[in-house]
C-alpha cells in the first residue's frame, strides 16, 4: 500500500482533502467525496453528539462539568468542536451545518461573561478561532475582528494575556489570530486594515522562523517542534506552515528552517508520526496515539511540501 493509498482508506473527512490538495482530482469529484463529511465518518460522529440546544459539553469552551479532574483542558465543548468540524470540511451550506450553526448562534454564551458566541470573548487566541469559524460558517464576526485590531501589540502579534497587562506577544495567540483574518479576507470581508495586521502578525512568526526567540535564537518551546492534531489553541511549525500555504504566493525564504524540521520528520516509509498530543478529554481519537503514523499529520505535511517545493524548485 502506498501512502497515498493509506491515506485515501480513511473518513471523507481526510479523503476529500487528499483528492484535491494530493491528486488534483476533478472538482466534481472532490465535492462528492466531502459531502459525505456530515453523513459518515468522523463528521457525523461529532454531530451525533451535539446537544439538542447546538451545543457540545453543555458550554462554549470551559463548561464547569467538562474538566477530567486531572489539569487537561477538554477538548469537548462547542469551540474546539466546531473548529475540529472546520478541519474536516464540513460544507457549511449542508443543513446539518445550518441548523447547528443556528442553534450555536441562539443558545451559546461565552463562561467569562455570557456573551452570544459569534460576539467573542477576551482572549486572543479564543477570538482568532471564532472570526475563522464565523468567516467559514457566514456567521458576522466583524466586531470580534475590529477587537482584534485594537489588541493587536507593537511587535506585531497578539497575547491572550494583554487584558492582564502583557506587552509581548505569544506563538500560540498569534497564529490564531492570523488565521482567523486570513479566513475573513478569504471570505470577501478584507479590509486594507485587516490584510495589514494579518501581514503583521506573519511578520512576527517569520522574524523567529515560526518557532525560535527573537532575542536568544533558541526555540521558544519544544513544542513547536512537535505535530500534534487537531491543533486546539497551540502553535507548531507543521501549523504555522499551513497558514503559509493557504495565505500562498511564493515562499518567504524565513520559511526554509520550519520545513526543513517538517521534512526532517518524515519516516523511511513516507509517512509522519503523531507527536505531543494535547491533554485533555477529546469525543474520540482520530489517530491511533503518539508516536504512531498519523493520517492527519502526513497529509498536512505532504500537501505544506507540495505547495513550497512547487514554488521553490
Amino acid at each position: 500500500m502506498t501512502v497515498l493509498d493509506w491515506l485515501l482508506d480513511s473518513a471523507p473527512a481526510i479523503r476529500w482533502q487528499v483528492l484535491r490538495d494530493l491528486t488534483d482530482a476533478p472538482a466534481d469529484a472532490v465535492a462528492a467525496e466531502r459531502a459525505r463529511v456530515a453523513a459518515e465518518g468522523w463528521g457525523a460522529r461529532l454531530l451525533a453528539l451535539r446537544d439538542p440546544d447546538g451545543q457540545w459539553a453543555g458550554g462554549a469552551c470551559f463548561p464547569a462539568s467538562g474538566w477530567d479532574g486531572e489539569g487537561g483542558q477538554p477538548w469537548t465543548p462547542t469551540l474546539p468542536t466546531l473548529a475540529l468540524l472546520r478541519e474536516f470540511g464540513l460544507d457549511p451550506a449542508s443543513e446539518p451545518a445550518r441548523e447547528t450553526v443556528a442553534l450555536v448562534r441562539e443558545n451559546c454564551r461565552w463562561e467569562y461573561d455570557g456573551a452570544p458566541f459569534f460576539a467573542g470573548e477576551v482572549e486572543a487566541c479564543i477570538n482568532g478561532r471564532v472570526v475563522a469559524l464565523g468567516a467559514y460558517f457566514g456567521e458576522d464576526v466583524e466586531a470580534v475582528v475590529q477587537r482584534l485590531l485594537a489588541d493587536q501589540l507593537d511587535d506585531g502579534g497578539w497575547n491572550c494575556w494583554t487584558e492582564h497587562g502583557s506587552t509581548r506577544s505569544s506563538f500560540d495567540s498569534t497564529i490564531n489570530v492570523i488565521e482567523g483574518l486570513l479566513a475573513h479576507e478569504q471570505a470577501g470581508h478584507g479590509t486594507r486594515q485587516t490584510t495589514a495586521a494579518r501581514r503583521r502578525g506573519e511578520e512576527y512568526l517569520l522574524e523567529r522562523s515560526l518557532f525560535r526567540r527573537k532575542n536568544t535564537g533558541g526555540p521558544a518551546q519544544d513544542g513547536y517542534l512537535q505535530l500534534s492534531f487537531p491543533p486546539q489553541w497551540h502553535h507548531d511549525v507543521l501549523r504555522g506552515l499551513e497558514h503559509f500555504r493557504v495565505a500562498g504566493g511564493s515562499p518567504d525564504e524565513r520559511l526554509a528552517e520550519a520545513v526543513a524540521v517538517v521534512r526532517g520528520k518524515q519516516q523511511p516509509d513516507g509517512r509522519w508520526l503523531l507527536e505531543d498530543t494535547y491533554a485533555g478529554a477529546v469525543h474520540f481519537p482520530l489517530e491511533d496515539g503518539d508516536g504512531r503514523p498519523s493520517r492527519w499529520n502526513t497529509l498536512r505535511a505532504l500537501r505544506v511540501l507540495r505547495w513550497y517545493d512547487g514554488q521553490v524548485g
